[in-house]
């Protein structure tokens, strides 16, 4: 479970918040409990270098959504659908890395399924975030123990009730 929690109010956008997770098993459960509140329409741009836990986190992010698997990373094919199993959005995983650009990422016809499902594009910092005003960024830094930052974009993470669901999300158990 996480080592340390904090909200931050320094962030423009929104409030930044911080968690700390110690192992991957911690990352994958904590991004099941963030798939938990997650929605369709909703995008999520996940930043950190290799081996900072993005697939990791997307993995408990599926489980929350309840989508069928196996999640992996999408380096390759560039976007995979995981379908919902329970009614709810599918989960559109994609891998920005290769990708040159805002124009190659709209190739993909991301806004097509944007508003019905949840997609989460790794690697996605500097571009993704030009797919629409209200997305979740979520920066992973270390290997043994992750360091999470969450900051909020848009009316849909900023008003109350997003940033009250986000401050317990980081809360310590």
């Amino acid at each position: 479970m996480p080592l340390e929690s904090r909200s931050m109010t320094t962030h423009p956008c929104g409030a930044a918040r911080r968690v700390l997770l110690p192992t991957s098993g911690d990352t994958n459960a904590w991004g099941a409990r963030l798939g938990a509140l997650l929605k369709a329409g909703d995008l999520v741009v996940l930043t950190g270098g290799l081996g900072a836990g993005k697939t990791t986190l997307t993995q408990g992010l599926a489980k929350g959504l309840q989508v069928r698997g196996p999640i992996t990373s999408p380096t390759f094919v560039i976007a995979r659908v995981h379908p919902s199993l329970v009614g709810g959005p599918d989960l559109v995983h994609v891998d920005a890395y290769r990708l040159a650009g805002l124009t190659e990422l709209e190739d993909l016809d991301l806004d097509a399924s944007l508003q019905e499902a949840v997609t989460v594009v790794e690697w996605g910092h500097g571009v993704a975030e030009q797919l629409s005003e209200d997305y979740l960024e979520v920066t992973l830094s270390g290997h043994e123990t992750r360091a999470v930052v969450l900051v909020g974009h848009g009316g849909r993470w900023t008003d109350q009730d997003a940033g009250a669901q986000l401050d317990d999300l980081v809360q310590l158990p």
